[in-house]
């Protein structure tokens, strides 16, 4: 029997079937061996098959089918393995905060790389903007120009004020959306305000830390009324690199791809080398030095090339 994994707890895996049945399923232990790489041999959005047991109400995964791409990060800052957030998408849609707590360019800028080298296109979503007055205003207005002159589609909303749902809802139409970012920017909020039907956990942000708390606990797939799929995930607090070499980084810097081929060297990576054209690019403000910033940041991160 075919089916589609909607959701993971570490052990055990609700999988879908063309009827929309779900079952639950176990994995056979050589996908441990096999894939030791990933803490999750299997992801939400996989596409596996899998034998049903003999009370016909859980299942045993026999093979996971070939991906059309994922999206992955470290599986914590110590660790040398990886985790698959979730496969088969068709975008992803990242959610940011200016305050409240507040997303840093660095996170946003390794999501964006991550999923340029995976080839998932990104809609980044900035919510909570009924919190945004004066410099905050200002910088959530600096932050949109950045992205938006990139090339990246922004959307301004407000699950409290329902601001935005709209735009959004058109974005999630008949697609397959991985929804990310850090616990505490409304991810929950914003959904169960597109879709009341889902009634997502959702909680305050913490006064004592300014940051979010967990609410959700294993990445699920739900289904929309309106047509197509999103994949709730937990929130991320770090978002660590991994799979790339140093020279290759820039590539997925949708600003830096058409200037790569105008460096000197074949293998610049764009550091202290001369006539480098990236550098040259950011001393002429032409790439954004909050951007070079971040691709320094990456860079320099040695764990993420090990």
């Amino acid at each position: 029997m075919e089916g589609t994994v909607i959701k993971s707890t570490g052990s055990w895996y609700d999988v879908r079937n063309a009827e929309g049945k779900i079952y639950k399923c176990r994995i056979k232990g050589r996908f441990r061996l096999e894939d030791i790489k990933h803490t999750n041999p299997i992801a939400v959005g996989d596409k596996v098959v899998f034998e049903l047991e003999n009370n016909v109400e859980t299942g045993v995964i026999e093979k996971i089918e070939p991906r059309t791409n994922y999206i992955i990060r470290k599986a914590s800052n110590l660790s040398k393995q990886t985790h698959i957030i979730a496969s088969n998408l068709d975008q992803a849609l990242l959610m940011v905060t200016i305050a409240t707590p507040a997303t840093s360019n660095g996170f946003i800028d390794r999501f964006l790389m991550t999923a340029e080298a995976y080839h998932i296109s990104v809609v980044l979503v900035f919510n909570k903007i009924d919190l945004c007055v004066e410099n905050v205003k200002i910088q959530l207005d600096e932050t949109v120009k950045l992205y938006q002159n990139i090339g990246y589609k922004c959307l301004l909303t407000s699950a409290k004020n329902k601001i935005g749902i709209d735009e959004v809802k058109k974005e999630l139409i008949n697609k397959t959306t991985l929804i990310c970012g850090h616990s505490g920017v409304g991810k929950s909020s914003l959904l169960n305000t597109i879709e009341n039907t889902l009634n997502l956990t959702t909680k305050e942000v913490s006064k004592s830390t300014n940051k979010g708390q967990h609410t959700t606990t294993f990445a699920e797939m739900h289904q929309l009324n309106f047509g197509g799929y999103i994949v709730d995930t937990p929130g991320i607090r770090e978002f660590g690199v991994v799979d790339f070499e140093k020279v290759e980084i820039s590539h997925y810097f949708k600003e830096m791809q058409t200037l790569i081929g105008s460096c000197k060297f074949n293998n610049c990576i764009h550091l202290n080398e001369p006539d480098c054209a990236i550098i040259k690019a950011v001393e002429n403000e032409k790439i954004s030095a909050h951007r070079y910033k971040s691709y320094l940041g990456i860079l320099n991160n040695e764990d993420a090339f090990e």
